[in-house]
C-alpha cells in the first residue's frame, strides 16, 4: 500500500491518532512493536496558528518512528490552510485531516465529525489544504453523522476528487461515538466502489488477529488502523501481525511489564513526576496485563492512586513477581 511515494508494504497496521495517548514516546514504542505508521495526537488549527506551546509541542517527531502523519482539525478554511503550512515545516511524512473526532468540544463546534453536517465546507477545507502543501494529504472520517445519514460511499469519492491520497474510515457514525459495533460492511462498500482509486484504511474494533485477517480478507481494505486497543498495550501490533505473519516475534510477559515501566519513566521524564503519572494512568487502567487477575481491586486502586515514580514501580513489580507467579 502506498500513500503518495510512501510505501507502507503489504497489509499495513497503523497506530490511530488519539488525544492524550499518541505522544512521541508512545508512538515510538508502538513502532518498535510493529506499527507500520504512526499518527500524532490531533492538532487544533486555531491553537497552532496562535503558537500555543502545548500544541506546537505535538509537532515533534522522532526519526525512528517514521513514517508519521500529523493530524490537524478545524472548522474554517483559512486557519486550516495556515495550520497545514506550519505543519509542513515540521516535516511529517503525511498531513492528515480529522473529520472524525466525535467528542462534543470538537464536533459540537463544527470541527472533527461535526463537518459531517456541512459537507460543502468539508470539501472546501480539504481542497484548500491539498492545494496549499506539497506533502500527501489524507482524511480520517466516519460513516456519517447518524444512522440516517451514512454518506461515506459518496463522500469518499468527493474527498478523492479534492486530491487526498488515502482515506481512513472509522466504521461508526458520530452519534454512535464509540458504542456498538463498527460497521465493516460499510467500510467494504467504500473499498468496493470502482470509482475509488485511493487506498482505504479501515478503523474500528480491531482487537485480535482474527479480526485483522477479516478486515483484509473479507472486507478488502488496504490498511488497518488500531486505536483504543493499543492503550496500555502497545505490543498489540506484534500480536495482531503474528496472525498474518508467522515470523512476527511475540513479546514475553516480562517484556510487556518492561514496556509499561518504560512508558511510566518516559512520561515522567517528558512532563514531570506528578503530571507524568497522571498521564500514564489511562494506560495502566486499560492494560490487559491486569484484567484477569482475581481479587485485584485493592492493588488496582493503589496502582491508580500512586503519586510517585518509585511507588508506582514497586506496585507493578509486586504484581509481576508476587501476584502473577501464584496464578500460574
Amino acid at each position: 500500500m502506498k500513500i503518495g511515494s510512501i510505501d507502507l508494504g503489504d497489509r499495513p497496521v497503523m497506530l490511530a491518532p488519539m488525544e492524550d495517548v499518541t505522544d512521541e514516546s508512545f508512538r515510538l514504542i508502538c513502532k518498535e512493536f510493529g506499527a507500520d505508521m504512526t499518527y500524532t495526537e490531533f492538532v487544533s488549527a486555531d491553537a497552532l496558528i496562535r503558537n500555543i506551546a502545548a500544541t506546537t509541542r505535538k509537532l515533534a517527531i522522532n526519526p525512528a518512528e517514521r513514517p508519521t502523519a500529523i493530524q490537524i482539525y478545524g472548522r474554517e478554511v483559512e486557519p486550516m490552510v495556515e495550520a497545514a503550512k506550519i505543519v509542513e515545516l515540521a516535516a511529517p511524512d503525511i498531513i492528515d485531516i480529522n473529520f472524525g473526532c466525535p467528542v462534543k468540544k470538537v464536533a459540537g463546534k463544527g470541527a472533527g465529525a461535526g463537518m459531517l453536517r456541512d459537507i460543502p465546507k468539508m470539501l472546501q477545507i480539504t481542497r484548500a489544504v491539498v492545494d496549499a502543501v506539497k506533502l500527501p494529504v489524507t482524511v480520517k472520517t466516519r460513516l456519517g453523522w447518524d444512522h440516517n445519514s451514512k454518506i461515506i460511499v459518496q463522500l469518499a469519492e468527493q474527498l478523492q476528487d479534492c486530491g487526498i491520497q488515502a482515506l481512513t474510515v472509522h466504521g461508526r457514525t458520530r452519534s454512535q461515538m464509540y458504542t456498538g459495533d463498527a460497521d465493516w460492511e460499510m467500510i467494504a462498500r467504500v473499498k468496493e466502489n470502482p470509482r475509488l482509486s485511493i487506498p482505504v484504511i479501515g478503523n474500528g474494533d480491531i482487537t485480535t488477529p482474527e479480526r485483522l485477517r477479516e478486515a483484509f480478507d473479507r472486507y478488502g481494505v488496504d490498511g488497518v488502523m488500531v486505536g483504543r486497543a493499543s492503550i496500555g498495550a502497545p505490543w498489540i501490533f506484534s500480536e495482531l501481525k503474528a496472525g498474518i505473519d508467522p515470523a512476527q516475534k511475540l513479546p514475553t510477559l516480562a517484556e510487556k511489564f518492561d514496556c509499561l515501566r518504560r512508558q511510566i519513566k518516559e512520561s515522567v521524564d517528558r512532563i514531570d513526576e506528578y503530571r507524568g503519572i497522571l498521564h500514564i494512568r489511562r494506560h495502566l487502567a486499560a492494560s490487559p496485563l491486569f484484567k484477569s487477575i482475581p481479587n485485584f481491586r485493592q492493588t488496582r486502586i493503589a496502582m491508580l492512586r500512586a503519586e510517585t515514580f518509585g511507588e508506582l514501580l514497586d506496585i507493578i513489580s509486586h504484581v509481576q513477581h508476587d501476584i502473577l507467579p501464584q496464578l500460574s
